[in-house]
Order: C-alpha cells, then structure tokens, then sequence
C-alpha cells in the first residue's frame, strides 16, 4: 500500500514539475510594466493606431480598426477615464498608488472617485492630498448599505460621481507605471472587447510576511493565471484592473447585482461575457502592494482567496493540486520515493521564480524562501476545502454555494 502510495504522490509531484516548467515558457508572452515600475524610461504616447499595433504585438492578435480622423487634437481621439477607488483604512504609501493613476502619459482627460463609508476613514487623508496636489478627485463619504458586500456597495455610492466615459475599477493596492491608462485603453477599443482585465505581480512593503505574501502572488498566483488564459482553462476577471465603458457597465445593471457577491470581480466579467463580449486579460503586468503584517493576517488573507476560488470552481479548484509539485514531492519522498523527486521538483519551482521575477524586473523575495512559501500554499490549499466563513475587513463573512455572503456586521472596503 505504501508502495502504491508513494507511486501516486511521484507522479503527482512530476505533473507538478512539468506543469511549472511549461509555465515558466509561457512566461515569455508576457512583459513586464514599463516607465518605474519596470525600469524602462519614460515617453510620451504615440497615436491612437500606433498604440493599438504596440499593445496587439504585446497580446499576439492583430490590431482593432483605426479611430475616425479628429481635428488634429489628439486628445479628442481619446475617451475620458474616470478611476473608481474604493478605499478603507490606513494603508502605506496610499497617497503615492492614487496619485500614480492620475499621473499618466495619456492624451485624454483623466479624473478619479474615491469612496468610503466613514467619515473618518483614515484613507481620506491621502485622497485629500491627492486632490490638493492634482485637483482631479471627487471624494464620495456616504454610509448607505447596498449588500453584504462593502466594497460593492461603496462602489454603488461612488457611481453617481463618475463622469468618464471609461470607467477603470483597481484595488486600492495596485501600482501602476505612467502608460496604464494609455495600455488600457488601447485593449478596449478592440471590436468585440466589453472589458479588459490586467494580471498582478506581488511586492512586499512592510516586512518579510509582506514578502512572503508578495512571493505567494508572483511565484504562485501568476503563473497560474499565464498558465490558464493561455490553455483557456481560466476566464479571470481581477480586482487589479477592470476597466469598461459606461454603456457595458449599464448593460450589465451597474453594480448593483454584485452587492451580496464574495468574488464581485469575477462576476462582473461572467455577466460581460453573458452579453457576448470578450474580457481581454493582456498585459501589462501591474504590481499588488502587499502589507501584511504577521503570518496571522497573511493566512486569514490567502484562505478568503483560496476558498474564493474553491466555491467559484470546485473541479478547478481540486485539478489546482498539480500547481503543488514540491508538496507532494516531500509527501513522496516520506512515503520511500528516492530523494531525486524532490530535487527536480524544487529546480523547478526556483527556475520559474526567477523567471517571474525577471519578468517583472524586480526580486520579490529571496529564492530560498521558496521551499517555505510552497509549503504554506499547500496548507491553504488543504484549508480551503474546509472553509466555509472567512475574515474580511475584521468582519466574518458566511459563504453561500451560490457565491452569497451573510455577515451581521461588515465595514465597507
């Protein structure tokens, strides 16, 4: 029996080397940010056809068609934005993330809302910084509740303010460099797209557990989104970025039908795809700011998302076992499998570390934190299969099987 078991856990752990080694070429599609967040200087934007050509060569498909001449005013060929941020509490740096949404390289005319439900929500220090330093911001304080879940039912307070005819949803967490709005814009003006969604890589901000997060993003959460869109496995929709027109959002009944919906980002692409348009994953990669603090809040944190994905896809969700070579190379190794297992398997592993951290242009975490960080994921793996609550916000949220919170008390995101 031990024989057996030790046989099925060596090809688990090898499916697991071979799925982390096709990540790491699938990794070459995609390109890390530009200006600072990946190193590559400034420049202003080209034409509206010129952008279109640069970002299809980035997502291998051919580019939409040309916009209809202007007056020779290129900010006339290019639709306004308005940038939707939810916020809730302190978090390091808020001040710089905002402002950098507003500071782009993009013709058109840009403005942001900002939301929260208390007023005095420490958040609204930095969205008044940014509005005193940028004059763009209109910030919304309003307490009504919409649904279970805060964050959605701050967005439906915020709607009302948002004057763009592009509207651009991000967490509060994300950076971006000066040709995000430039890059978005571009990807939605393709004939056929209803929303365009942006994958995430990790960077710590405060101290290693923040790292340790950043690691579990970049090293772990990544590659399987590549992995996934690549092999149309996966049809992601992710708070990093979801950017989509006002006459989408309408078609979809605003926000209002995610108000009581975990993983709102996820329905809000399934509802634009029920109208027969595409949401477009493509770069660039943008980065998610992590700041937690202690293991504690790292665990609490991964397994909301872990049990996110387990309700939203319980056989994809299960099939995500091969994802946990170096896991299953130990439980190999304990039950008599030679100790090559578990080389290959970690050469693996550390190899498409370093090629996701290449890609980004930084270094998320040490590479030897790599054994640590794969066997944590395991666990919230594991976790997640039997979780039916989980910590939002310090509010316990109950999880229905039809994706529906229940929570008797919740602040907003």
């Amino acid at each position: 029996m031990i024989a057996i078991l030790s046989l099925v856990l060596t090809l688990l752990a090898m499916i697991g080397t071979a799925y982390t080694l096709g990540a790491a070429m699938l990794a070459g599609r995609w390109r890390a940010p530009r200006g600072e967040a990946g190193g590559v200087p400034r420049r202003r934007p080209g034409s509206m056809p010129e952008l279109a050509g640069r970002a299809a060569l980035a997502s291998g498909v051919g580019p939409g068609p040309r916009p209809a001449p202007g007056n020779g005013d290129a900010a006339a060929e290019w639709p306004s934005i308005t940038m939707l941020k939810p916020l809730h509490g302190p978090e390091p740096m808020l001040e710089t993330k905002l402002a950098g949404f507003l500071e782009q390289d993009y013709p058109g005319p840009i403005d942001m809302v900002c939301g929260v439900a208390d007023p005095a929500d420490p958040a609204l220090d930095a969205a008044r910084a940014v509005h005193a330093r940028l004059a763009r911001v209109t910030i919304v304080t309003a307490a009504d509740r919409h649904g279970a879940n805060g964050k959605v039912s701050n967005l439906i307070n915020m709607l009302p303010q948002a004057g763009g005819d592009i509207l651009i949803l991000s967490d509060s967490d994300m950076i971006v460099d000066r040709h995000y709005a430039e890059s978005v814009t571009t990807l939605l003006a393709r004939p056929g797209v209803g929303a365009v969604t942006l994958p995430y890589a990790g960077v710590g901000e405060t101290n290693g557990w923040s790292r340790m997060a950043a690691a579990g993003i970049s090293w772990g959460f990544l590659p399987s989104v590549m992995v996934g869109v690549a092999c149309r496995l996966a049809h992601p929709c992710m708070g990093s970025t979801i950017a989509l027109t006002r006459k989408t959002l309408e078609a979809i009944g605003g926000f209002a039908p995610f108000a009581d919906l975990l993983a709102d980002d996820h329905a809000i692409g399934a509802a634009v795809r029920a109208l027969g348009l595409e949401v477009v994953v493509a770069p660039p990669i943008v980065l998610h700011a992590c700041s937690e603090s202690s293991l504690a809040a790292l665990w609490r944190h991964e397994l909301r998302w872990n049990a996110t994905v387990r309700m939203l896809d319980p056989a994809g969700y299960a099939g995500s076992a091969v994802t946990h070579g170096f896991a299953w190379s130990l439980l190999a190794v304990a039950c008599g499998a030679g100790g090559w297992v578990i080389g290959v398997a970690l050469l693996a592993r550390l190899a498409l570390a370093a090629r996701i951290d290449a890609l980004v242009g930084r270094q998320t975490a040490p590479l030897w934190w790599l054994p640590a960080r794969d066997l944590l994921s395991f666990g919230l793996y594991v976790a997640a299969f039997f979780t039916r609550s989980v910590d939002w916000r310090g509010s316990r949220l109950h999880m229905a099987a039809d994706g529906r919170l229940s929570a008797e008390t919740e602040k907003s995101q």
